[in-house]
C-alpha cells in the first residue's frame, strides 16, 4: 500500500491490489476494480515512483529461494 493525498490534503492509504488504472486528467484519478474512484493531489509520475518503491521493498523482503 502507498500513502497519497486527497484534494483536501488528508492522507489516504491506497491498496495497490485494488487499483484497476490511474488517469491523469489533469488531476490523478485512481479507478478501483470495484468501480470506486479517488482523486489525489500527486501527479501520475509521483504515484508511479511510489508504486515502484513499494514493489521494490516487497521484492527485497522475500526470502531466498
Amino acid at each position: 500500500m502507498i500513502i497519497l493525498s486527497r484534494l483536501d490534503k488528508s492522507p489516504v492509504l491506497v491498496n495497490l491490489e485494488a487499483v484497476k488504472l490511474i488517469d491523469s486528467t489533469p488531476d490523478s484519478v485512481i479507478h478501483f476494480v470495484n468501480g470506486d474512484t479517488l482523486i489525489v493531489r500527486e501527479p501520475l509520475e509521483e504515484i508511479e515512483r511510489r508504486v515502484l518503491e513499494y514493489r521494490q521493498k516487497i521484492i527485497s523482503n522475500l526470502p531466498p529461494v
